[in-house]
This record gives C-alpha cells, structure tokens and sequence, in this order.
C-alpha cells in the first residue's frame, strides 16, 4: 500500500505523449561528418536567455528560454553531444570552435 506523503496529490502521473520521439532522438546515431557539422551549428550549446520585448519603456511580452518552451531540448543537446564527439574522436577534428 502506497501511503501519500504530505506533497503528493492522489493524481495519476502524467503521460509523456513525446516519449516515443524523445526515444526516437536518443536512440540517434551519428556517424556522417556533414550531418555532425550541421547538428552542431544548428542546435546551440547552451539554453538561450530570455528575452524582453519593450516598446517606449514598456514591456510588451516576455519571451521564456528556449530551454522551457522546447520539450525536447535535452534530447538535442545529447545529440549535439554526440555530434561533437563523432567529429573529435572518430574524425578528429578540433571542435573548439563549436564549445561556447
């Protein structure tokens, strides 16, 4: 028997409906040195801040980090990750120039 503790509402977790494409990115393999340059170029490396939009010292809307509103951005920072080690080690290139 499960005994709720005092934070626990007695809901049913959630159901992640971008498991099967989560799962799908993670079970990526990279092995193209052009598809790793793109991934790299393309995906950044860190989450981007947030931005404010204003307008005569006003603040219009607020844009949140890229981070929060991609539910997948951890799954392209592993691919990312895999892209950059493809490049150094089975290529090896110098990707410096790809680490922020």
């Amino acid at each position: 028997m499960i005994h709720p503790t005092p934070y626990s509402t007695n809901h049913k977790p959630a159901v992640d409906l971008l498991f099967p494409l989560k799962q799908w990115v993670n079970n990526l393999e990279v092995n193209n040195a052009k598809i790793a340059h793109l991934l790299c170029k393309v995906i950044p490396c860190s989450c981007p801040f947030e931005r404010k939009i204003t307008v005569m010292g006003r603040t219009l809307f607020q844009i949140p980090p890229l981070c929060k509103l991609n539910p997948l951005y951890q799954e392209f920072v592993v691919l990312r990750l895999k892209a950059l080690s493809y490049l150094a080690d089975v290529c090896g290139e110098d990707v410096a120039h790809y680490i922020c």
